[in-house]
C-alpha cells in the first residue's frame, strides 16, 4: 500500500473532528477570558500566541522531527549526542507554567494514542514508546514531532500546522464560551496564521534544543495556574 502524501497528513490533523482530545483544551482562551481579558480583545490575542507560544511548540515540533529522522528540506539532524529528554527538557523551560505542561502531556497522550494506531511500525513511534515507559507523558509538541517524522512532514507544514491547530483550537473554544457570529473566529484564525507567517523560515530551521524559540507569555502562565484552580469550568486549559 503506497503512503498517503504528507499534504494529507497535515490535513488529518488539522482536521477538528480527529479524536485526540483536543475538544477538552481551549488553547489558554478559557483561562484568558476569566483572568479578565474582554472578548474582544480575543483576535490580538490569537496573533499574540500564534507569534510567541505557538512557535515555542512548533519549534519543539522541528527539533523533534529532525532528531528522529524526519528532516524532509535538506537542512539536517540535530548534532550527534542530542536526546529526546533534551528536547523534552527544552519544551518544558520554555512553558513555566505546571498547568500548562500538564495540560500538554494529556493532549500528547491522545495524538501518542492517535500515532501508534496509524503508524505503528514507524521507527519514531518506537522511539517515543521507549522514552515513554520510564520517564512519563510526552507533551503533545513531541509527539507532533515524531508524526511529522514518521510521514514525512516537511518543517515549514510542521510550523504551519501547530501554529493553525492551536489557534483554531481556541476558535472553537471561543463559540462555547462567548456568543457571536461563527464566521469571525474562521477570519481571526487566518490573522493568526499570516502573522506567524514570516517567522515560519527561522522556526523551520531548528536543528537543536537551544534553537527553539523562548516566546513565551507570562500573563498566559498566570492565567493557567489560577484556571486550573477552579472547580467549574469547560476546558481544562
Amino acid at each position: 500500500m503506497s503512503s498517503p502524501h504528507a499534504l494529507s497528513v497535515a490535513m488529518l490533523l488539522a482536521d477538528a473532528r480527529l479524536p485526540s482530545g483536543g475538544h477538552a483544551h481551549s488553547a489558554s482562551l478559557e483561562p484568558a477570558l476569566l483572568g479578565g481579558m474582554a472578548a474582544d480583545a480575543v483576535p490580538a490575542w490569537l496573533v499574540g500566541r500564534a507569534t510567541t507560544v505557538s512557535l515555542v511548540e512548533a519549534g519543539t515540533a522541528v527539533v523533534t522531527a529532525r532528531l528522529l529522522g524526519g528532516s524532509r528540506d535538506g537542512a539536517g539532524g540535530p548534532p550527534d549526542g542530542v536526546r529526546l529528554a533534551d528536547v523534552v527538557r527544552a519544551w518544558a523551560a520554555r512553558t513555566p507554567a505546571p498547568a500548562l505542561r500538564d495540560a500538554a502531556r494529556l493532549l500528547g497522550r491522545g495524538y501518542l494514542r492517535l500515532a501508534r494506531n496509524l503508524w505503528p511500525d514507524a521507527p519514531a513511534m518506537r522511539v517515543l514508546a521507549a522514552h515513554d515507559a520510564p520517564h512519563g507523558q510526552l507533551p503533545r509538541a513531541v509527539v507532533l514531532g515524531a508524526i511529522a517524522a514518521a510521514t514525512g512532514l516537511p518543517a515549514a507544514d510542521t510550523v504551519r500546522l501547530t501554529v493553525y491547530d492551536d489557534a483554531q483550537t481556541a476558535a472553537s473554544a471561543l463559540l462555547k464560551l462567548e456568543p457571536l457570529d461563527p464566521l469571525a473566529p474562521a477570519r481571526w484564525v487566518l490573522e493568526a496564521c499570516a502573522a506567524a507567517e514570516p517567522h515560519v523560515p527561522r522556526v523551520a530551521s531548528c536543528t537543536t534544543p537551544e534553537d527553539i524559540p523562548a516566546s513565551g507569555s507570562p500573563q498566559t502562565e498566570g492565567w493557567a495556574q489560577a484556571h486550573a484552580l477552579l472547580s467549574q469550568r469547560l476546558f481544562r486549559a
